[in-house]
């Protein structure tokens, strides 16, 4: 493998051998029009994927995506939750979590920890590990140049602003996402107000989607991925559209995001991810099957794998508390 960059002809694998859930149930970007289960899930982009499998193969969980209709139906009961505004990101479901009052979101998918851990209003629990690399356009100068973390950090804090003659253009997702808090963390900047140069919009204006490889429009262009949301979007996994357009991850300080089709555990910018429930509710029999404990169905550890996600020993663990 090409240790300054990931192919993508080394990452994808049919649909025939991935196409549906280990339990052979395939995957919806929401669950079928009509489709209820116990427990509604709602936020993280970069968790939706893995996430609706686990629903699919369990049964518990109603995953919803981040983004497609502005509202969406999370319970069989008319005239309720028939048109809850669909919450794009991490922080835009824990919000939506947090202020629901009508019983119609029951978790929160979350790439991030809490930001405000004054109170224990809400618990995060543990699921799988992800890492976050930069994306490239695979036709860029820059798949061939060695990044380390450094460089990127300068980068991003717009101190560095040309790479092997390439002015270079840092992007971050939309406000609301767990991946540009978290990416924002790595870098050293601030995600509420990062420096002048990096841009939550592409360059033709659109916002900025994470994990979604249309952002890169120049040559320079870098933005965060999601290493599992990469693989899973190139295994043809029925559900899971291919975003990645034309972006190819780059290793940093000489060690490569994916080894086999998998997430490299050496990789040095690793994460948790979380599912977020209600403290109050934490004994609730549905919660404690979707989501506590080693047992639970969020830890089906076939169904992270296959979308691209490393276990974690502690899965089902409670990571923190806090509110937002």
């Amino acid at each position: 493998m090409n240790v300054k960059s990931v192919k993508r002809a080394g990452v994808v694998l049919g649909a025939a051998a991935l196409g549906v859930t280990v339990l052979g149930a395939p995957a919806q970007a929401d669950p079928a029009a009509g489709v209820f289960r116990p427990v509604v899930a709602v936020g993280s982009d970069t968790t939706q994927y893995v996430m609706n499998g686990i629903g699919a193969a369990g049964g518990t969980i109603a995953s919803y995506d981040a983004t497609g209709s502005a509202t969406i139906d999370t319970r069989a009961a008319a005239g309720v939750c028939d048109a809850v505004a669909r919450p794009n990101g991490s922080s835009a479901g824990i919000n939506a979590l947090n202020a629901d009052t009508a019983d119609c979101i029951d978790a929160a998918r979350s790439s991030r920890l809490p930001n405000n851990t004054s109170t224990t209003d809400l618990s995060w629990y543990r699921f799988a590990l992800d890492g976050v690399t930069a994306a490239v356009r695979n036709d860029s100068g820059l798949v061939a140049h060695s990044f380390t973390k450094a460089e990127l950090q300068s980068i991003y804090k717009c101190e560095t602003t040309e790479v092997d003659g390439i002015t270079v253009f840092p992007l971050l997702p939309q406000a609301g996402s767990g991946t540009r808090t978290y990416w924002a963390g790595e870098m050293g900047i601030s995600a509420t107000t990062p420096p002048s140069c990096v841009k939550d919009v592409d360059a033709d204006g659109v916002a900025v989607q994470e994990h979604d490889g249309s952002a890169l429009k120049r040559e320079g262009d870098i933005t965060p991925y999601s290493i599992a949301q990469y693989i899973a979007q190139g295994n043809g996994l029925a559900g899971v559209p291919d975003r990645r357009a034309d972006a190819e991850l780059v290793a940093v300080d000489g060690v490569a995001p994916i080894v086999s089709n998998t997430l490299n555990t050496a990789f040095g910018i690793k994460r948790e991810v979380f599912n977020v429930i209600e403290t109050a509710r934490v004994g609730e029999a549905n919660l404690v099957k979707a989501f506590i404990g080693s047992t639970s169905d969020s830890c089906n550890s076939s169904v992270i794998t296959t979308y691209g996600f490393g276990t974690l020993s502690n899965c089902g663990t409670l990571a923190a508390q806090g509110e937002s």
